[in-house]
């Protein structure tokens, strides 16, 4: 299990805001298919809530420390009967680092000396031209 810092709990709170639960723990409780769901869910978006609807407050507390424990997830906040879990995934990271070097690499310009379809700013106007002004 990763150690998250104040500063990143909040803000992975404030990104699980919008999100709906996309795992639910029914009536059986913590069976391993849950937990497997979990980690599938977990590798695919990093940050999940889980609805525990069925479980008493106590119950839920030992299902997140439950759950942690077997997916290696981070405990981020659990409201009611809602858990927050974090589990960085390294291969998605990777690929978003690649994604914003890409974007970031600078877009080649047309090679030195080539004519372009538009006069350089500050030009004189192309001969034959009139100038108009409004």
């Amino acid at each position: 299990m990763s150690a998250i810092s104040p500063a990143e709990r909040r803000a992975l709170k404030a990104r699980a805001q919008a999100l709906d639960p996309v795992v639910l723990i029914g009536h059986d409780g913590l069976t391993a298919a849950v937990v497997a769901e979990i980690e599938r869910a977990l590798a695919a978006h990093e940050l999940i809530k889980v609805r525990a609807g069925g479980m008493a407050r106590e119950a839920r507390a030992l299902a997140m420390a439950e759950i942690c424990e077997r997916t290696g997830a981070a405990p981020v906040h659990s409201i009611g009967k809602v858990l927050v879990l974090w589990k960085e995934n390294p291969q998605k990271r990777e690929a978003e680092r690649r994604r914003a070097r890409a974007l970031a690499a600078p877009i080649r310009s047309e090679r030195p000396g080539s004519r372009s379809s538009s006069p350089p700013r500050g030009s004189a106007p192309r001969p034959g031209r009139r100038r108009t002004s409004r």
